[in-house]
């Protein structure tokens, strides 16, 4: 288990706010809160979340995931809600960052109000996390369920983006893991 106070200067160097804080602090390995088990390996910060690329996912070969977001070995600081819960929204627009929009069965518009400071990485740079709860959908997971990826010692951490359709992404939830300078 985590002291409270290392989970605030972690996210204190994460989020940048630490001014006397060297580049190093830039590069973290991300850990499961409550196990402390490492669910990454070293990666370095970018300024903000990356647009996501282009992709013609109607045309692929084969279905699968779109190209990531986040370059191996880097993550950013989500600044938006992302994931769910999902709520009726007053005006059409994108559910979440890199999203469309989405409509329930009523046809009534949707928006996340998913937590903000999620950290965002490229899928492939986690380790040992498990699909759980995940959205239905074609080929992939939705984060429009919420946290879909549980450690090993059986905690939610993360919500996985891998449907063919949208953004690949992994957003690890900054309540459950904390950041290891490195």
């Amino acid at each position: 288990m985590h002291e409270k106070q290392d989970h605030g200067q972690a996210d204190a160097e994460v989020n940048g706010s630490n001014t006397t804080a060297s580049a190093e602090a830039d590069t973290a390995v991300f850990v499961c809160a409550t196990c402390g088990v490492p669910l990454t390996g070293p990666l370095t910060r970018l300024p903000e979340v990356p647009e996501a690329p282009y992709y013609e996912w109607w045309e692929a070969d084969q279905p699968g995931p779109s190209p990531p977001t986040v370059p191996s070995g880097h993550y950013a600081i989500e600044t938006e809600p992302y994931g769910g819960p999902l709520v009726v929204a007053e005006a059409p627009g994108p559910a979440m960052p890199r999203r469309g929009s989405i409509s329930d069965v009523e046809g009534n518009y949707l928006i996340s109000q998913g937590p903000r400071g999620n950290i965002v990485i490229n899928p492939d740079n986690a380790r040992g996390l498990e699909l759980r709860h995940a959205s239905a959908a074609c080929c992939g997971a939705t984060p429009d369920g919420g946290m879909n990826q549980v450690c090993a010692c059986g905690t939610l951490v993360a919500t996985l983006c891998s449907d063919c359709c949208l953004p690949y992404e992994l957003h690890l939830s900054a309540d459950h893991v904390r950041a290891v300078r490195s």
